[in-house]
């Protein structure tokens, strides 16, 4: 199977290969939230359930609830007032001859008011609506790319843990088998048949197997809580990666095939040129100051009192074309066009700059993924030779030509390389997503073409149990008896 069809068939095109499903364990110290899952199940809990995937979305939202707000301001604008008041008035003079008077009236008033204009011609509000589409575009691509980042982030994460527990395996079959070392080393040094410097050294090995197993342990705990921060969810077990898995170059086979893939689709780069547009939009709204803008209007008046020997009301209306023409504004106007001219140029730069990132990212992941799949093979012939190394230095001992350094070292060769050729399967998994993810063609039917390849009777548990045999990494490393001393 290629490469092709493990990261890019969908769901119909798969042939479809007996999958089953992890039941759920319950064990009494386990969590009640805790739960058995594959990496499509835990890439769909992340997608619905990731918090800074559901702020992109909402700042989606956000955006193109913009497009309504400018769309409000190229609209008729209807408002009306009302207002009533108390008015009192008092009059005290007098005129010389005359007595004394005074008068005071007091009445009611009240007024009506309504209003509508409609703007027939106003660039600047025009310009920042078309805006809008650009940008809602623009957190679109970003939305996308946050999708796609957290499907790599899962990836990532899911592997990372089966990686830590293939290297954990590797560890503790390791410290075990250089456990049995040592004791045979102590046996044969207190019936004299060894120095004490050979038991110091398999002491030496074995205290340096248990560091590198407490490690690979924590490693493998650390994994599994880097799962729970992308969902929100505790997973104590999960499906291992069977050893089926075609490790191919990526399709297509050309690494400028990949770099016009992500020119065409890297959500970065497409916001990125988006960007460049919404620069373009600000210079036109800037450049709107100059221009006139032009106003329907209509409005209604009414008004009327209680005032002592007055009746009747008052009312009118008027209705026309209101023009405003800027003539000199201190040179704001101007300003603005050079600081928006300004962004544009910068804008323009920064997308010329992610291009060139685009580009040498795609170029160093494919090379990367070329590359992984050499080392996968390369680490795989490792582990035969170090097997044949071990073989051939445990026969050596036993007819004296060797000694338990070299034993123990080539031993800890062996083990290094179970540990690397993990290393080098996962490496390749992940690189061959994130050169997907840089691509901007990652999506999940190719977590589902993956998904096909975990099984269940390979699970990885957050922690082995105590006693419990590394499986598939119990190898006989029996050293065999020691020389005996010339007769």
């Amino acid at each position: 199977m290629s490469s092709q069809g493990l990261f890019q068939r969908t769901r119909s095109e798969m042939h479809p290969l007996r999958r089953t499903w992890l039941s759920l364990l319950v064990a009494a110290a386990l969590a009640p939230q805790a739960q058995a899952a594959d990496l499509l199940t835990i890439t769909r809990d992340a997608l619905e359930n990731n918090a800074a995937l559901a702020s992109s979305r909402s700042i989606y939202d956000s955006v193109e609830a913009t497009r309504d707000i400018q769309r409000a301001d190229l609209l008729p604008q209807v408002s009306a007032s009302a207002g009533i008041a108390r008015n009192d008035t008092f009059e005290s003079q007098q005129q010389a001859g005359n007595t004394a008077g005074s008068s005071d009236d007091g009445y009611n008033g009240a007024n009506v008011s309504i209003e509508a204009t409609q703007a027939i011609f106003d660039a600047t509000n025009w310009y920042q609506y078309r805006q809008t589409t650009d940008q809602i575009d623009q957190q679109a691509l970003v939305l996308e790319g946050d999708r796609q980042q957290l499907i790599y982030n899962v990836t990532e994460a899911y592997f990372e843990i089966l990686r830590a527990r293939d290297v954990l395996e590797a560890r503790i079959a390791q410290e075990r088998a250089i456990e049995r070392q040592l004791e045979q080393a102590r046996e044969q040094f207190e019936v004299g048949l060894i120095a004490i410097t050979d038991v110091h050294e398999a002491q030496a090995s074995f205290d340096q197997a248990r560091a590198q197993r407490i490690a690979a342990k924590s490693d493998l705990q650390i994994s599994f809580e880097a799962l729970e921060q992308l969902t929100g969810k505790d997973y104590e077990t999960i499906n291992g990666l069977t050893e089926e898995l075609p490790v191919e170059s990526p399709k297509p086979s050309s690494r400028d095939a990949w770099v016009a893939l992500a020119l065409e689709n890297y959500p970065a780069l497409l916001a990125s040129q988006e960007a460049v547009e919404i620069s373009r939009s600000d210079v036109d709204i800037a450049q709107a100051g100059y221009l006139p803008t032009l106003d329907a209007y209509a409005q209604y008046n009414f008004s009327d009192t209680d005032q002592d020997n007055v009746t009747g009301h008052n009312s009118g209306s008027e209705v026309g074309l209101s023009a405003t023409l800027p003539i000199f504004t201190g040179g704001r106007t101007s300003a603005q066009v050079n600081q928006a001219t300004y962004l544009l140029e910068s804008a323009q730069y920064d997308f010329e700059s992610e291009r060139r990132s685009t580009v040498q990212q795609v170029r160093s992941l494919f090379t990367q993924v070329v590359n992984d799949v050499q080392t996968v093979e390369a680490q795989r012939q490792a582990i035969i030779s170090s097997r044949s190394a071990l073989e051939a230095t445990r026969s050596g001992y036993e007819v004296g030509t060797r000694n338990i350094v070299d034993v123990l070292s080539a031993e800890q060769d062996l083990y290094d390389a179970l540990a690397n050729y993990a290393e080098a399967r996962y490496a390749y998994v992940i690189d061959m997503i994130a050169l997907r993810q840089q691509a901007g063609v990652l999506d999940t039917s190719n977590v589902r073409a993956l998904n096909d390849w975990l099984r269940e009777d390979d699970a990885v548990r957050l922690e082995l149990q105590e006693g419990e045999q590394a499986s598939g990494m119990s190898i006989d490393l029996d050293i065999g008896a020691p020389p005996r001393p010339p007769q």
